[in-house]
């Protein structure tokens, strides 16, 4: 977070020092509120730049085996370009790696963990785990213990690219 902070006004800085560049090329003929807007612009250009590559710079940062199984983008109306161009706020992940696959009365299961990354004012990341019944596309949440969470499993979608990941590998 404070090395964000160094970089927005780095930004401004840098971007107010071209300002003030342009200014002293034109023999002051610029008006000198060119430089505080300067500033101004690039510390908001940072922050838009910062905000829509968020997503990219967290699931590169994910371990080898990782793959994201869905995103949200979402428009906020105190970030009015995200009307033209919504941002990817929440993404979802399984690791491929930990998934614990048991065969019961010629069921499929695979016992998995899926990590939910949110954009926040800080970055928020919580976890669930599930097992995914792979023969008949249905999925049931745990609690940390082990037990079932709900009576009723829900249905998931064969092309899912979170049925595609978990069953995919568990064979």
């Amino acid at each position: 977070m404070i090395w964000h902070l160094v970089a927005v006004f780095s930004a401004g800085l840098g971007a107010a020092g071209i300002a003030f560049l342009l200014r002293s090329i034109s023999r002051q003929k610029l008006p000198k509120w060119i430089i505080p807007a300067f500033a101004g612009i690039g510390m908001m250009g940072y922050q838009i730049y910062f905000e829509y590559n968020w997503f990219e710079h967290q699931s590169t940062r994910q371990p080898a085996g990782v793959v994201v199984t869905s995103s949200q983008a979402s428009q906020v109306f105190w970030r009015p370009w995200t009307f033209v161009y919504p941002m990817t706020t929440v993404f979802t992940v399984v690791d491929t790696n930990q998934l614990q696959v048991s065969e019961r009365d010629g069921l499929t299961l695979v016992e998995f963990i899926e990590y939910r990354f949110e954009k926040k004012y800080i970055d928020v990341v919580t976890h669930q785990n599930y097992v995914l019944n792979c023969t008949q596309a249905q999925i049931m949440a745990l609690s940390d213990q082990g037990a079932m969470l709900s009576e009723q499993p829900r249905n998931v979608e064969r092309d899912s690219p979170l049925f595609a990941a978990v069953c995919s590998a568990s064979k």
